[in-house]
């Protein structure tokens, strides 16, 4: 119990130390993120007005990071997050380590990011297995140069099942919020 304290001690008093800057470029950050996968409407017609859409949300994604930008390039974080799909009704909790790099770094950023993790079984409609994530982006700053916005692309490949032989690969469009 007292490593903990410790370690959390040490964590809060570094972000403090950091918190004089004027421009963050590393130090410890929080995350929250949306996703969304979109899909077409197989019963859509253009007939008829009964407001069925020709693009339809199929998964929605809510992912928690908790995070290390190491410097204006370089970051890498610890991510939490729900997944949900609709047409195939499945259900998956990832927990992954992710890494980001900043390809060009200015006034607006454009990155790259990766990830790679396990699939928590939750309960008897999650399932468990592997998952892959790779990503494109841009983060937008505030007029301080300390929290952004981030948005872009990412293509995950989620493997699970008996021996993870099923394979689902999605292209989800990303819209998060960093806070340091």
């Amino acid at each position: 119990m007292k490593q903990i304290c410790l370690l959390v001690s040490v964590l809060f008093l570094s972000n403090i130390s950091y918190g004089q800057e004027e421009e963050k470029t590393r130090g410890f950050f929080y995350k929250i993120s949306m996703a969304g996968t979109l899909t077409m409407n197989e019963n859509y017609t253009i007939q008829t007005d009964d407001d069925e859409r020709l693009v339809k949300l199929n998964g929605f994604f809510i992912n928690n990071t908790f995070g290390l930008q190491v410097d204006e390039r370089v970051s890498i974080g610890l991510n939490a997050e729900i997944d949900f799909y609709e047409r195939q009704q499945l259900k998956f909790t990832p927990i992954y380590i992710s890494a980001r790099y900043n390809l060009i770094v200015d006034d607006l950023n454009y990155f790259v990011r990766g990830g790679i993790g396990r699939l928590i079984k939750l309960g008897k409609h999650y399932e468990n297995g592997t998952l892959y994530k790779l990503g494109l982006g841009l983060q937008l700053f505030d007029k301080n140069f300390r929290n952004s916005l981030l948005i872009g692309v990412d293509f995950s490949r989620k493997r699970f099942g008996f021996k993870e032989q099923e394979k689902l690969s999605s292209m989800a469009i990303f819209i998060e919020y960093q806070i340091f």
